[in-house]
């Protein structure tokens, strides 16, 4: 759906906003960076990880694990800074729960169609994980009205997207009766 390219457009504005990092134990792709795009471990590290209670939230996606260090958020809120966050509908719930107040937004392609021809076009899957993408997309769907907001991002129109989530975060910005997040 772009939530990365989405992510590193948002982040253009310095000092802006404070990108938590994830944990994953699938194996960077091409041109990904550790400890910037995520934090790449072995399952015996993410197991390590879990054990030393140091995840907010985790759960397996695609076959691997992914979850939000509590470091990153202590240092995300402590930096005063807008908080911009990428997880599953699965760590949205869990966050969600954690943090009622927090803003949530749902990243879709324009057209399941769209998607598809994305996930394809990535070449990062093997048949049968690109089947599982997209079986997942679609349960995923299911769960939008878990959401704050539903933003489409059209293939082809990444600025316009990037503009209806700053939109989105100004308007919170002017919401009376503004809750502080806090963990």
């Amino acid at each position: 759906m772009g939530k990365d390219t989405v992510a590193r457009l948002l982040l253009e504005a310095p000092d802006t906003f404070y990108f938590v990092v994830t944990a994953t134990t699938r194996p960077p792709r091409p041109g990904e960076v550790d400890g910037y795009d995520y934090f790449f471990v072995s399952h015996d590290e993410f197991a390590q990880m879990i054990e030393n209670d140091e995840l907010l939230e985790y759960a397996v996606v695609y076959n691997d694990y992914k979850g939000v260090p509590k470091q990153q958020i202590r240092d995300a809120i402590a930096s005063g800074r807008d908080v911009i966050m990428r997880v599953d509908v699965q760590g949205a719930a869990t966050i969600r729960s954690i943090v009622p107040n927090a803003i949530f937004i749902f990243l879709t392609a324009e057209s399941e169609e769209a998607l598809i021809r994305r996930l394809k076009e990535r070449k990062s899957e093997t048949a049968e994980g690109l089947n599982l993408r997209i079986a997942t997309a679609r349960q995923e769907m299911r769960r939008v009205n878990e959401f704050d907001f539903c933003v489409e991002n059209v293939d082809g129109e990444l600025r316009q997207t990037v503009q209806k989530i700053l939109a989105i975060i100004e308007a919170e910005h002017l919401r009376i009766n503004q809750q502080p997040v806090e963990l």
